[in-house]
């Protein structure tokens, strides 16, 4: 279980047909997806069937360091990929796209989120004889595909896609295609895109079509698959057991505030989700500080709905990455120290709020009241911008046991003494569906909440086991470690 357990990602997909510079422009897209990955990147693209790809670990800039670099990648369709990978699997051999040369065709492979049944299925195919160059569960899908005896290469993907499960986005690439394919509950947000010249373009976040100059047509359904070749885009299913359930933390923490997904934007849901937190706030302060830089939008809506001035009372390092985002506990505390600073100036004597979107480990956020009170803050409320985070996700996202979560093992008065604030208050559950407003009739407002309420909306498969020893587990790990 560990080693697939280690594997949780969250990450940014890009794809493009029909555009004379398809990797210089995949390039671009994936610059504005960096924040759904640091630790490797890379790029395949299509000339004229022949396929050519280069990946590396680190940054994207770090990993096509010049030109040259993205010149040899020539052709009119390219994916690309960013990833995240935990502890342990930042092999380069883990880093996509994943590119195949079979005998009767070349293939061009990458996927964001995480396979609920990776365990079972990957058992299965070695047992048949499948030999897997990588650990990441995005490799089974191409397995499936080779060893489907559907006499068509779609019905081969469309029986591939219905045998995998979890979370996920894929983007493969072809000889004569671009394919693109979401899970059936659309957790992991996907959007097409066109560009001027009539290029498609297929990203993880829509913040990427302005920076590559297209315009969003529309989000990829649940339960969808995409073809798109030189005739055009074509609009496909390969189930019809669906159920909209996108990742409520994608607004919460992880989009972009300038992404729109299923017809929401991210900033305004922030915003919404920081005004729902000031009238369940219930305490007396002077200012308002958002922690930088997701949390700036909900900063905004609190001060707004309460009348207190929203300050910048915590300046955050651009060049530093995100410690939600690091592999290991040792960085990411780490990462805390380097990256925020407080404003005396403006903090010093002053009852502040202080807004963040979601505690999870629980240092971050002590470091950063400890900050505050350093730099003279009188009182230090912490107001979190989403619900108590107390369940592991399993379709994606760096939560992998309930062992991890602070909330999942103290109250929210023990956590709140934990990280020394004056007061902690989280947004209902209720609050977050209501401001976030997909306007959907499915269950929960068309959100997976199960990080807050443990339903999930699909079987765990091979996770399940894992998940109920996980709920009769209780530590004081928090205790020991942060005090």
């Amino acid at each position: 279980m560990n080693e697939v357990k280690s594997l949780n990602e969250e990450c940014g997909v890009f794809g493009i047909w029909g555009h004379p510079q398809a990797a210089q422009v995949t390039y671009f897209g994936l610059h504005s997806l960096q924040h759904r990955g640091q630790e490797g990147a890379g790029i395949v693209s299509n000339d004229q069937g022949t396929l050519r790809g280069y990946r590396d670990t680190g940054l994207l800039s770090e990993v096509f360091k010049n030109q040259a670099d993205l010149d040899r990648l020539k052709g009119n369709a390219a994916i690309g990929h960013v990833r995240y990978a935990t502890a342990g699997s930042a092999d380069i051999r883990n880093i996509q796209p994943f590119l195949y040369k079979f005998h009767d065709g070349e293939f061009g492979l990458c996927h964001n989120g995480n396979l609920t049944n990776a365990i079972s299925l990957k058992k299965k195919l070695e047992e048949q004889g499948a030999i897997f160059n990588a650990s990441s569960d995005t490799e089974i899908l191409m397995h499936l595909i080779r060893r489907s005896h559907n006499p068509s290469f779609m019905g081969k993907v469309k029986e591939a896609l219905s045998t995998v499960k979890g979370g996920f986005a894929y983007l493969l690439l072809t000889e004569d295609k671009l394919m693109a394919a979401l899970d059936p509950n659309a957790f992991r947000p996907l959007s097409i895109g066109q560009m001027q010249n009539g290029a498609w373009v297929i990203s993880s976040e829509t913040c990427a079509f302005e920076v590559v100059g297209a315009e969003w047509v529309r989000d990829v359904e649940p339960g969808e698959v995409i073809v798109i070749d030189d005739e055009g885009i074509h609009y496909d299913t390969y189930t019809d057991d669906t159920q909209l359930a996108i990742c409520s933390m994608e607004y919460v923490y992880f989009a972009r505030p300038d992404s729109t997904i299923h017809g929401v934007n991210v900033h305004t849901a922030r915003k919404n989700m920081g005004k729902r937190l000031a009238q369940e706030f219930r305490h007396e302060a002077d200012i308002v500080v958002g922690v930088p830089n997701s949390s700036l939008s909900a900063a905004m809506g609190f001060a707004e709905e309460s009348g207190l001035p929203n300050e910048m009372g915590l300046v955050k390092n651009q060049y530093t990455q995100r410690t939600f985002i690091q592999p290991t506990q040792e960085l990411r505390e780490q990462g805390v120290r380097m990256k925020l600073s407080a404003v005396s100036g403006v903090v010093k004597g002053k009852r502040v709020v202080m807004i963040d979107d979601s505690i999870v480990r629980g240092t971050t956020s002590r470091r950063i009241v400890q900050l505050l009170r350093d730099a003279g803050a009188a009182e230090v409320h912490v107001a979190i911008g989403s619900p108590e985070l107390k369940y592991p996700c399993f379709y994606g996202i760096d939560i992998q046991t309930r062992r991890e979560l602070i909330s999942a093992n103290h109250s929210a008065e023990e956590v709140c003494e934990i990280i020394g604030a004056d007061s902690l208050t989280y947004l209902s559950l209720d609050g977050m569906i209501e401001a976030i407003g997909l306007n959907t009739d499915a269950p929960n407002g068309g959100l997976c909440v199960a990080y807050f309420d443990g339903k999930y909306p699909t079987p765990l498969y091979d996770y399940e086991e894992e998940y109920m020893r996980s709920l009769e587990e209780k530590t004081s790990f928090y205790i020991e470690k942060v005090k």
